[in-house]
């Protein structure tokens, strides 16, 4: 993290390259660093210009010699074409007299291709994205793109419990954090080398619509040598892409959709839905997706009832995407087996607090290493279908209702200490003295 944010710097400063370039650079030196002639050798090439040219064709060899169709490379090379001719990157500097870019390959080198050998179910290419993405200009949910953070993409996967016979479908891979996250735990069930490369081959499937974002994803999985050939770039919603990933039979759907940005935007239970019709009879599908989308009414919930049932939703902690400040929900369905028809209750767990703290410099982590255990936790009560007071509850809904913990679980008053009483007390005091101040001329009642 302190590592992608130096970069980040680094690259602003040197390189003057775009707000997308910027992650491309980080994920095509990591693919050309597999060319051990190239790590080696790259610092005895004689000029700037040479190695920009070097990088290219040294990037363009190994997706050429991945398992994949040629127009699946195509897509996956393309967005890095601005990197092989940017000027910036072709010029020696009195600072660095062999190259932006030799530096941008020796920083890399020595300070993140060591730690994707040790952590290989860790989305590293997500992790400069999204700390790119905090510098970017303007609003950073423009394009609706919130990253899933990783220790989430863990518990989907523990949530959806994969096997390594699962096929995993994310219909909005992104960098493809969740089929990371479902890779490597089907791995670590595997017993022999075929097993692996069937997971690797043939059991992880995915969709993003963004070009650059693809090749984002696919240097992920080119990186781990797993999924290459079912990388899909396009809109999830093409008949021709759905047509084929049914015709796998994906068991598992995992999805962290587009979040919609006014009402010209495709509605996120609408992408719920794609995904669900994509499984198999009985799969299971995830998806975490803002609050707003499960209390408010919509044609969509009603839909999804109809079709699919809602086994659980869970409450998630309020800054859980900072510094993109969206309240988030995570929704189980399973495929095809109409909700309205069974009468089943849906499980409602109150997950607001996973023990990670806002810092200054680092974002949300796990400061004093809770997160293991929360998980569990977490994992054993919805496993489970544990009920208890102030974390969970059962409950029968329809399309109408509110899809939330807080709107029917108990109190658990044996939690209530003084603090919060006086608390309580205190905010509901101020509140009515807010209440009944006059609002000055010229301002709104929200100013007031």
């Amino acid at each position: 993290m302190a590592f992608s944010r130096e970069l980040h710097d680094f690259l602003w400063k040197h390189a003057k390259l775009t707000e997308e370039q910027k992650p491309l650079l980080v994920s095509g030196t990591l693919i050309v660093l597999q060319d051990q002639s190239f790590a080696k050798g790259y610092g005895d090439l004689t000029s700037p210009a040479k190695l920009q040219k070097r990088w290219g064709e040294v990037l363009r060899e190994q997706i050429d010699e991945a398992d994949i169709p040629h127009s699946k490379k195509m897509d996956i090379a393309q967005p890095y074409s601005g990197i092989t001719v940017h000027p910036a990157l072709r010029v020696a500097t009195t600072e660095f007299p062999k190259g932006v870019l030799h530096e941008v390959i020796r920083r890399i080198k020595e300070k993140v291709w060591p730690f994707i050998a040790v952590y290989s179910a860790h989305d590293v290419v997500g992790r400069f994205y999204g700390e790119f993405l905090k510098y970017t200009g303007g609003d950073k949910k423009a394009l609706g793109i919130v990253l899933t953070p990783r220790h989430i993409t863990e518990l989907f996967a523990l949530l959806a419990n994969v096997h390594p016979t699962d096929r995993v479908i994310d219909p909005c891979a992104g960098t493809g954090g969740f089929l990371i996250s479902a890779m490597d735990r089907m791995i670590r069930q595997t017993t022999t080398e075929e097993q692996r490369l069937t997971v690797k081959k043939k059991n992880l499937i995915g969709i993003e619509h963004q070009p650059h974002m693809y090749a984002l994803a696919a240097s992920n999985m080119i990186l781990r040598g797993d999924g290459k050939a079912n990388l899909y770039q396009g809109s999830c919603f093409d008949a021709p892409f759905k047509q084929d990933i049914v015709a796998r039979k994906p068991t598992v759907g995992m999805i962290n959709p587009p979040y919609a940005q006014g009402s010209g935007s495709l509605h996120e239970l609408a992408f719920v839905d794609n995904m669900l019709d994509m499984l198999v009879e009985g799969g299971t599908g995830i998806a975490i997706v803002p609050v707003s989308v499960a209390t408010a009414p919509s044609t969509f919930k009603d839909v999804l009832l109809r079709k699919h049932t809602l086994e659980a939703v869970m409450s998630m902690p309020h800054e859980l995407f900072y510094p993109v400040g969206v309240v988030t929900c995570i929704m189980v369905f399973t495929a095809k087996k109409p909700h309205a028809r069974s009468g089943k209750k849906t499980w409602f767990g109150y997950w607001r607090d996973d023990g990670f703290i806002k810092t200054k410099h680092m974002g949300r982590v796990d400061l004093y290493g809770q997160w293991q255990a929360i998980r569990d936790g977490w994992v054993d009560a919805f496993i489970n279908r544990e009920v208890s007071p102030g974390r969970s509850v059962s409950a029968k809904v329809a399309a109408d209702d509110e899809w939330v913990a807080e709107a029917y679980m108990e109190t658990d008053y044996k939690a209530l200490t003084l603090d919060d009483f006086e608390n309580a007390v205190r905010n509901y005091a101020l509140f009515q003295i807010v209440k009944t101040q006059p609002v000055e001329e010229g301002a709104s009642s929200e100013d007031a």
